[in-house]
């Protein structure tokens, strides 16, 4: 019985560990997108886009791994925009990247 018992205590210290690393990639991951929603040199378009995906990113009604999941897709889908200057499309890539780290 005590096997069980540690092994419980192991599991929720795991997944409170694992929870606290998809927290902190979601934070880094907020942080970059913003800094393309704070350039004013992109178009307004992509920033409200953007802007769009911190504030999903954010809202905590969704589990974190479908907030990233949704981020991603919309992130992955406006870098393919030509209006999207090359600087800022590699900060979303690299705001992807981050998010493709985040696992439930």
């Amino acid at each position: 019985m005590p096997c069980h018992a540690a092994g419980r205590r192991l599991s929720g210290y795991l997944s409170t560990k694992k929870a606290a690393e998809n927290e902190e990639k979601l934070n880094q991951a907020i942080n970059t997108i913003t800094l393309v929603v704070d350039n004013t040199n992109i178009p307004r378009n992509i920033r409200k886009v953007t802007k769009e995906v911190v504030d999903g990113l954010k809202d905590k009604r969704m589990s974190i791994g479908v907030r990233a999941a949704n981020a991603m897709s919309v992130l992955e889908e406006v870098s393919q925009d030509p209006n999207v200057p090359s600087f800022a499309r590699v900060t979303l890539w690299n705001a992807v990247s981050v998010l493709e780290g985040i696992r439930e």
